[in-house]
């Protein structure tokens, strides 16, 4: 799309992580005339005006959206649907209205429930980020070989679907429509309930009584380490996440404490044959997950993409 500016207007609602990779690959790739972003922390527009990733700052929402051909909302989910309320009236007829957040159940109940006539409703997520938050952290290469789930509305027009569906390529995504019940099971397992462990091992580690907190952070080997690096995430948004995504998260949350019950026994009664097995099967399945290209977005990883 480089070169061919499609669009003449694009704002970005929220300048975190996800919103201001979205603002640097919009530029990067020439997909707009004009880049506007709006986030409600003045220190964030601050470090944004600095990092020069938009064309215009705006510190007024509705304001921010006015003749916009496609908005992108990206704040945690549960002030999804209050942001949306509150730009309605100032969406132009035709416009794409469409968020980033992880849960798309709650998202998709809100929009079904409200009357967005005139306007191309597609919910989505794009299945990216990393620990790190902040506009700071940021990079337009964040989305290259990641999903991006979009969960339309029936009053999205093929055309509007098509030209998110643009954007997200030339970002370098795949792009798969889902049910938003199907995705929220979905994201339960890969995503929300492992962020939920990380968070409960770290603390668990600090609450040990037998444990120094400095013996913790002093003896953290690899495993450790690793798997609790999410852990660092922005703790607004995963509440918001788990609060939004309930009933599936205590769903899996429910399977994974049975089978977390089933290696207990096993250790217990050292049987060796079961570990071995359920070993040997995950790591056959973390294997594909890496070969199909969804490891974690590394450093190696990342320069490799620049040299490129």
């Amino acid at each position: 799309m480089k070169n061919n500016k499609t669009f003449d207007k694009i704002t970005v609602i929220g300048l975190g992580l996800i919103g201001s990779s979205i603002c640097r690959a919009l530029r990067k790739y020439e997909i707009t005339k004009k880049v506007v972003g709006y986030d409600k922390d003045l220190d964030i527009l601050r470090k944004v005006k600095d990092l020069n990733i938009v064309d215009l700052i705006s510190q007024n929402l509705n304001e921010s959206v006015i003749d916009s051909d496609i908005i992108f909302i990206c704040t945690p989910v549960g002030s999804i649907p209050s942001v949306a309320k509150e730009i309605q009236s100032s969406v132009k007829w035709g416009a794409i209205l469409t968020d980033t957040g992880s849960v798309k159940g709650s998202v998709c109940d809100f929009f079904k429930s409200n009357n967005f006539d005139g306007i191309n409703v597609i919910p989505s997520h794009p299945v990216a980020g990393t620990e790190k938050s902040g506009p700071i952290f940021g990079f337009h290469e964040l989305f290259i070989d990641r999903w991006c789930i979009f969960t339309p509305m029936k009053n999205a027009s093929e055309q509007s679907i098509n030209d998110l569906e643009k954007i997200w390529t030339v970002f370098g995504s795949k792009v798969e429509i889902m049910d938003s019940a199907h995705h929220d099971l979905v994201l339960a397992v890969t995503s929300h309930l492992p962020h939920l462990i990380s968070y409960n091992i770290v603390g668990l580690a600090n609450d040990i009584e037998k444990i120094k907190e400095s013996d913790v952070i002093k003896y953290s080997a690899g495993g450790f380490r690793d798997f609790t690096r999410i852990a660092s995430s922005n703790p607004i948004m995963w509440r918001d996440v788990f609060l939004n995504n309930k009933d599936a998260v205590i769903e899996i949350l429910g399977r994974f404490i049975e089978d977390l019950s089933a290696l207990q026994k096993a250790i217990r009664w050292e049987d060796g044959d079961f570990l071995e097995k359920k070993f040997k099967n995950t790591r056959e399945i973390r294997n594909k997950i890496f070969s199909a290209g969804q490891g974690e977005f590394g450093e190696e990883k990342l320069n490799k993409i620049k040299e490129n």
